[in-house]
């Protein structure tokens, strides 16, 4: 019935609801695509498959309705179940009210579970809706595998889905006797069925076979063997049930590849082989400062966890860094000398408390301790004149440090902002040059609250693979707050000094920065894990991250 005059709704003010249908990628985070993330900002409603929860949660407003795909009822995949056509006609009223709803998909909504009955149920219901394709599970993780799909013009793919066949309902007659590569979405538990059905169809025996658990993510695992010997060589693995054990789900789907370009694997494999690939690394540093390490160690294939020790409060008397501020601008110091990005984060919160800007260092000359405090610097948009050439510490600032001379310094005073437990040797090196030192408490160190039980736990019982220490008090407060690391794992610190109390606390330390700064903490750690792996790989070992190793059976690569 089309609507009376006093029915009539303004323009631009009627709901736009609708419902998109999101590729949120086969497992890795970075995958997801720049429209994925643009839409995922915009939702009201999330309903999300488990695979990539996570993942996409970290893109939706603070407020959003949300959903568990696996919980509340959606089809999903064949390795689920639930009727999706009818569980997403419960979100419609939403929909017609004006709200956004978005439906993620583990990889891709075309290709990947069974989206297409939810958007028949929205297109016979009259809900608008639209698709956002992802990268799909068939070929993100193929790829992650190193394993390519083609070789060249020709070669003939075809893409099985068999996930949702009990073992021997799936009918591999019409694919045995052709050179396809497959590329197989299944469950764990139908692997070995589905290989003699090939074979039995007219595959040859020893046709090459990849099959890759939980592709994409830190967690992933590829397997290759033949039609003829992947049952045995699953079990050996202990990826199948066995008299031994039975660690993984075998109702968990995988990614099988099937053809001649799985022998490609060993030159073309770039992902598993990361030399930290897997590994379960501890960054116990402030919040702030964790997430630069945390991302290069991604890049190497670890699993960053950011655990906090050290918390940063205003200091218990504020008029001392309040004056120096003042002195800053009115031109009381020749230098400012920054020991920490605390320091520079201290100095810039009042700045801005003041109404105060960047130009408020005009004509006062400007020093860094690092690399990363000068970067702090610049993003504040402070070009530092003086950062160490050598060692990038208090001993190396001190090293490059102009002697005061009354002809050329017409103030002779430098401001030291630092933490309440910073350590004399920067003003007693600077007075020794002649110096007048103004040692402002900018900011004090706490300990941290401790971690949830569940993180001491893996702490104290090996369940990280590394910890990584970048200052004494980072090694002090995470003992003090959740114990002693396990002798398995390995100890990365960013320094002799931090080495020693490190030490002190009865661990073992195997890796040390050779410059003292994060990055180079991090690649050293990262040459460390490859060395590690080399070793393995040489025994004829497939154990490479120290968590899998039992207590007692740890040996030091070299």
């Amino acid at each position: 019935m089309s609507p009376t005059k006093h029915s009539v709704v303004p323009a631009g003010s009627r709901p736009t609801g609708q419902v998109t249908f999101l590729g949120a990628g086969p497992g890795d985070p970075g995958l997801l695509t720049l429209r994925a993330v643009e839409v995922l900002s915009a939702a009201d409603v999330l309903v999300a498959d488990p695979l990539t929860a996570a993942a996409v949660r970290l893109h939706c407003p603070a407020g959003v309705e949300l959903h568990d795909a696996g919980a509340d009822g959606f089809a999903l995949d064949g390795a689920f179940g639930g009727d999706g056509a009818a569980a997403i006609t419960r979100l419609f009223p939403a929909v017609q009210a004006g709200r956004h709803v978005v439906r993620t998909v583990d990889g891709d909504p075309g290709l990947d579970g069974r989206a297409a009955e939810e958007m028949l149920a929205c297109a016979q219901a009259g809900i608008p809706f639209q698709v956002v394709p992802g990268v799909a599970q068939s070929v993100g993780v193929p790829a992650y595998a190193g394993v390519p799909l083609r070789a060249g013009a020709g070669t003939d793919v075809r893409f099985v889905d068999a996930s949702h066949c009990a073992p021997d309902a799936y009918d591999w007659s019409n694919l045995g006797g052709c050179d396809a590569t497959l590329v197989v979405r299944t469950r764990l538990s139908s692997l070995p069925l589905s290989a003699t059905a090939l074979v039995a169809s007219g595959r040859k025996p020893d046709t090459p076979v990849s099959v890759t658990l939980e592709g994409t993510t830190t967690r992933q695992r590829t397997y290759t063997a033949t039609l003829a010997t992947l049952a045995a060589e699953l079990k050996a693995a202990r990826v199948l049930p066995s008299p031994v054990s039975a660690p993984v789900n075998p109702a968990s789907c995988v990614i099988a590849v099937v053809g001649e370009q799985v022998t490609s694997r060993p030159t073309l494999s770039w992902f598993e082989t990361k030399p930290l690939f897997g590994w379960n690394i501890l960054v116990p540093r402030t919040k702030d400062q964790a997430g630069a390490l945390s991302e290069q160690l991604r890049s190497y294939g670890a699993v960053p966890s950011e655990v906090p020790t050290i918390a940063v409060e205003p200091p218990r008397t504020p008029q001392q860094m309040e004056r120096a501020i003042k002195g800053l601008v009115t031109g009381r110091y020749e230098w400012i000398a920054f020991t920490s990005v605390n320091a520079v984060k201290a100095v810039r919160e009042k700045f801005e408390e003041y109404g105060l800007d960047a130009r408020a260092f005009a004509g006062i000359k400007v020093a860094a301790v690092g690399e990363t405090t000068s970067q702090a610097l610049v993003d504040f948009g402070v070009k530092p004149d003086l950062v160490p050439t050598g060692e990038q510490s208090a001993a190396g600032l001190l090293e490059d440090w102009p002697l005061y001379d009354p002809v050329f310094d017409p103030i002779d005073r430098v401001l030291l902002p630092r933490a309440d437990i910073a350590t004399e040797t920067l003003v007693a090196g600077l007075v020794e040059l002649g110096w007048e030192v103004d040692d402002v408490t900018a900011y004090r160190t706490v300990r941290a609250s401790p971690p949830p039980a569940e993180t001491r736990e893996a702490i104290k019982g090996g369940g990280f693979d590394a910890v990584i220490f970048t200052s004494s008090s980072t090694v002090r407060n995470l003992v003090g707050i959740a114990g002693k690391p396990h002798n398995v794992t390995v100890i990365a610190c960013i320094g002799p000094a931090t080495a020693k109390t490190a030490e002190e606390h009865g661990l073992r330390v195997d890796v040390l920065a050779p410059a003292p700064s994060v990055a180079a903490l991090a690649e050293a750690l990262a040459d460390f894990g490859a060395a590690r792996r080399d070793a393995a790989t040489q025994a004829g070992e497939q154990v490479y991250r120290p968590s899998e190793r039992r207590p007692g059976s740890r040996r030091k690569a070299r």
